[in-house]
C-alpha cells in the first residue's frame, strides 16, 4: 500500500511540474562567430575552406552531422573524434579568452522563472564541456536544474531526444514543458516531442514556433503561463 501511495504521490508531482527547456547557442547567447571561427580552423586543419554560408547551413547539428555533411559522408569515427575535438577545444578557448554575454532578456527571464517555480534545463547539440563552459562565463549555473547534452543522446535535432532526457531529468512531463529555439530543426523537435514552442528569431528567419519573437526582451510577460494553459 505505502510504494502505491508513494508511486501515486510522485506521479501526480511529475504532472503538476512546469518545466522549460532552454536551447543554448542562439537563445542564451550568441556565440556564432566563435563556432564559425573554430570550425574555420577545424577544417583549415583538414585542407578545405569553410565559406560562411555552408558553416550556417549545419550551424547547431550534431558535430558528426556536421563533419559527414562538410567532408566525408563515410567519415570514420576516430576522424570525427578527433576534428570535433579540436573544433570544440578551440571554441572553449575562445569563449574563455574573450567572453561572452548573455542574449537580450536571458537574465530575466531565467529569474522571473525561476521565481515563479519553474524547472529549467538545457537542452542542447553541443558538448557538455562547451555548455558547461557558457554557463561558467556568464555565472548561470543556479538557474539550471539540469543539463542535456550531446553526451546524452544518440540522435540531433530534429530529433525529440534531448527534449525528452532534458524533461525526464527535471521531472516533467512534455505536455507541462515549452522549449525556447532559435532553429527550425529545434524547433521541429520540440513539436515532435509534444511541447510547446518558443521561437527567437536570432539566427533564422521564421520559425513555425507557437510564440515567434525577435529576443526575449519582446517577450509578452504571461507567455510562458499562458502556453501551459492552452494545454
Amino acid at each position: 500500500m505505502l510504494f502505491v501511495i508513494s508511486a501515486t504521490l510522485a506521479g501526480m508531482s511529475m504532472a503538476e511540474t512546469r518545466a522549460v527547456l532552454w536551447d543554448m547557442d542562439g537563445v542564451l547567447v550568441d556565440s556564432i562567430d566563435y563556432h564559425y571561427e573554430a570550425w574555420r580552423l577545424a577544417m583549415q586543419r583538414e585542407g578545405r575552406q569553410l565559406t560562411h554560408a555552408d558553416f550556417k547551413r549545419t550551424f547547431g547539428q550534431r558535430n558528426d552531422t556536421v563533419l559527414r555533411d562538410m567532408l566525408d559522408p563515410h567519415i570514420s569515427a576516430a576522424d570525427i573524434t578527433r576534428i570535433a575535438d579540436f573544433k570544440e577545444a578551440t571554441y572553449r578557448a575562445l569563449v574563455r579568452e574573450r567572453g561572452i554575454a548573455p542574449l537580450p532578456g536571458v537574465l530575466r527571464w531565467l529569474g522571473v522563472l525561476r521565481e515563479a517555480g519553474w524547472k529549467q534545463a538545457v537542452a542542447s547539440a553541443a558538448p557538455r564541456a562547451n555548455v558547461e563552459a557558457i554557463l561558467d562565463a556568464m555565472s548561470i549555473h543556479g538557474f539550471f536544474d539540469a543539463l542535456a547534452s550531446a553526451e546524452d543522446v544518440t540522435r540531433g535535432k530534429p530529433d525529440p531526444q534531448v527534449y525528452l532526457v532534458a524533461a525526464a531529468r527535471v521531472g516533467a512531463v512534455p505536455a507541462r514543458s515549452i522549449v525556447v529555439e532559435d532553429a527550425p530543426a529545434g524547433v521541429e523537435g520540440a513539436k515532435r516531442a509534444g511541447m510547446k514552442r518558443i521561437g527567437v528569431r536570432s539566427t533564422h528567419g521564421e520559425l513555425e514556433a507557437d510564440i515567434v519573437v525577435d529576443s526575449l526582451d519582446h517577450l509578452p510577460p504571461n507567455s510562458f503561463e499562458q502556453l501551459i494553459k492552452a494545454e
